[in-house]
């Protein structure tokens, strides 16, 4: 598979080629905010820069008909309408978190939520201090697996990759479930596993879910 990285030179632009590399897969093309350097085709592009470079990314996933993996958080509504434009020429992967346990996390959590309707529940995530959204895309992501609104509280500090906590409660007893991000390989795995889901694929938008569970 050739593949493109905008913002290559960034924290997981590194972190994607590394792990992309050690699969065999080759960088044809480099996006940074020092410039494009075009070594051939891109099968897909794999984008979890910021939202500025959003419209770039499309122009190039557009002028090669490559398929998008797009990890970037803090879209907005004109992000996501691009994307909706896209994904009728190309097929698209976006989520706001490519860790497959946090994608199994939200779907368990869907389902205990049934289990414990009248319990008090709230999120807790933590991040490094260079992150600047808060609350972050996951916990947003966690809470729409509650199905409704619960209090997020947002922690910046160190170098945290992310922990996730979903804390569960009623009068006598308390569940908490964890998920903690060890380094940002895991989400370069998850990219992975996204664009190699890509490849061959009919123009669409596709759920990072449909990448990890298929069809169910």
């Amino acid at each position: 598979m050739k593949y493109g990285i905008v913002g290559y030179s960034g924290r997981m632009g590194q972190e994607i080629q590394k792990v992309f590399s050690e699969k065999g897969h080759e960088l044809v093309l480099k996006v940074d905010v020092n410039g494009v350097e075009e070594l051939g085709s891109p099968d897909v592009v794999v984008d979890f820069s910021s939202p500025e470079a959003l419209p770039k990314t499309v122009e190039l996933c557009k002028k090669y008909r490559a398929g998008l993996v797009l990890g970037t958080t803090a879209l907005k509504e004109e992000h996501l309408q691009m994307l909706r434009e896209l994904s009728k020429e190309v097929p698209v992967v976006q989520a706001y978190n490519f860790s497959i346990g946090i994608n199994v996390l939200k779907r368990f959590l869907s389902e205990l939520v049934k289990v414990l309707e009248d319990w008090d529940v709230e999120i807790v995530e933590t991040h490094h201090r260079f992150k600047k959204d808060a609350p972050s895309g996951t916990a947003i992501l966690l809470e729409s697996a509650l199905g409704k609104s619960v209090p997020i509280h947002s922690l910046r500090v160190g170098g945290v990759p992310g922990d996730h906590v979903v804390v569960f409660g009623n009068i006598g007893e308390t569940i908490e479930i964890k998920h903690r991000a060890i380094s940002r390989t895991v989400f370069a795995i998850g990219a992975l596993k996204a664009a190699e889901f890509l490849v061959g694929k009919d123009p669409g938008m596709y759920s990072f879910e449909e990448v990890i569970f298929g069809g169910e």
